[in-house]
């Protein structure tokens, strides 16, 4: 897909999920998903206080980490997400621990070198990103971890029955019930970690379908 093709496609893909949030509020509920309270698990054993999530959505798993006694940083692209995000953690009494920002993760992201100890992705990643862009992010998020600060992430892989079904973009993404998709090869995963310590690829399923999904863990060398 060419540059502008892949940029009209992000722009279909944040339009598309402004409407869809606009339409269904709190459309995944208000229990955090399975990797959030994995990732919290590991966040508290390595120490962390600071946690940026990285495409929150309406927020469920950013207020649980601040249920959890965490400080998050929640990002997505949608104003009407994090719109319910505030609205909540207001409602749940956690609202001085949680802050949003709107943030394109085709972006750099808007902090401090070294200053956060903890990133979660739940399936941002494999969003409509172009493996260069989620190269670029991954990198930013090195950059924004602390020594020793941890990463864990989740993405569909090329083991979904999604894989390979509906509008072909190019670059492993695919489109499917107007949601796009960059399904990960497992060779992608490894090359993320470059210059990170990966400590673990863990496969699970969620959902209906099932969706395929690995949940992977790594962290910035001390």
């Amino acid at each position: 897909m060419s540059e502008s093709g892949q940029e009209d496609l992000a722009e279909m893909q944040r339009a598309h999920w402004q409407q869809t949030y606009g339409e269904h509020p709190g459309m995944y509920g208000e229990e955090p998903s399975a990797p959030a309270v994995h990732a919290a698990a590991v966040f508290r054993a390595a120490g962390a206080r600071e946690v940026l999530e990285l495409g929150a959505g309406h927020g469920r798993d950013a207020l649980y980490f601040a249920r959890e006694g965490l400080s998050v940083l929640a990002t997505d692209f949608s104003p009407v997400g994090l719109e319910q995000l505030r609205a909540a953690s207001a409602a749940q009494q956690v609202a001085d621990q949680v802050t949003t920002a709107v943030h394109d993760v085709r972006e750099s992201l808007p902090l401090a070198d070294a200053s956060v100890d903890a990133v979660f992705a739940h399936m941002l990643l494999c969003m409509a990103l172009s493996t260069k862009e989620i190269h670029s992010l991954v990198a930013e998020v090195h950059r924004v971890l602390r020594p020793g600060g941890v990463f864990v992430y989740t993405v569909r892989h090329t083991g979904d029955a999604h894989y390979r079904a509906g509008t072909k973009h190019g670059d492993n993404i695919w489109e499917h019930g107007n949601f796009a998709v960059h399904f990960f090869p497992r060779d992608l995963v490894d090359a993320l970690a470059e210059g990170w310590l990966l400590e673990e690829v863990h496969p699970f399923e969620e959902g209906g379908l099932p969706r395929r999904l690995w949940r992977i863990t790594q962290t910035v060398p001390e």
